[in-house]
């Protein structure tokens, strides 16, 4: 059977935390986690999973992204994160793991959902939980978000949990492919795990909503 978070906290844990992710990030970044934790929760709700795990793990998934790439690399090599070359390279792909390794340790935040939603939000993984796959997308389809094919990403949102992950996956590879940058290799991973877990499903996502999407 697989087990969910059952987060509670009252408004003066959620004060501290806030206060916490403000004292780190850039007020422009903090205002991106309050309008990702927003968007989870509306996700958790439809989807069935924890909405206060989402709540939390929304507004911290970017806690350690304002790091420099030193201290970074610093901190996951020191806590043995670092698992591929990519990362050693791009030292920015760490700021997840490494900001779930700050929550628990700096906020005692020890829920095991909430930490693998925070580490995996910009990688992704195989096998990844409910929980991550929603911060996962509610990262990108946020309300602040504004860039080419986001409507189409909130539109599949609301239709299939995997699919829209897996259409936001693609994309990002896409867009790494036409910089000729590094695809970090759970990224990969987590893709092919996503199409194995749709094989038995028919979909068109063009037949959905008309063949101007996504072009």
């Amino acid at each position: 059977m697989e087990e969910h978070s059952s987060i509670k906290f009252v408004q003066k844990q959620w004060d501290r935390y806030e206060e916490a992710l403000r004292k780190r990030v850039k007020s422009r970044r903090f205002e991106h986690s309050k309008s990702v934790s927003a968007e989870a929760a509306a996700l958790a709700k439809k989807y069935g999973a924890d909405v206060e795990a989402a709540m939390l793990a929304g507004l911290l998934h970017d806690y350690a992204r304002d790091m420099p790439d030193g201290e970074l690399l610093r901190l996951a090599r020191k806590y043995n994160l670092v698992c591929c070359w990519v990362e050693e390279k791009f030292p920015l792909l760490l700021h997840g793991p490494v900001g779930a390794v700050l929550i628990r340790e700096e906020l005692g935040i020890n829920d095991s959902e909430v930490l693998e939603a925070v580490s995996r939000h910009t990688t992704g993984a195989p096998n990844m939980g409910k929980l991550a796959k929603i911060v996962y997308l509610a990262d990108s389809i946020e309300p602040l978000r504004n860039y080419e094919g986001v409507e189409n990403f909130r539109q599949l949102s609301r239709i299939n949990l995997n699919i829209a992950v897996l259409e936001v996956m693609d994309s990002s590879i896409q867009y790494c492919i036409a910089k000729k940058s590094f695809i970090h290799p759970l990224t990969i991973e987590a893709r092919n795990r996503l199409l194995y877990e749709l094989e038995n499903i028919d979909f068109d996502i063009k037949e959905l909503f008309g063949r101007d999407f996504i072009d």
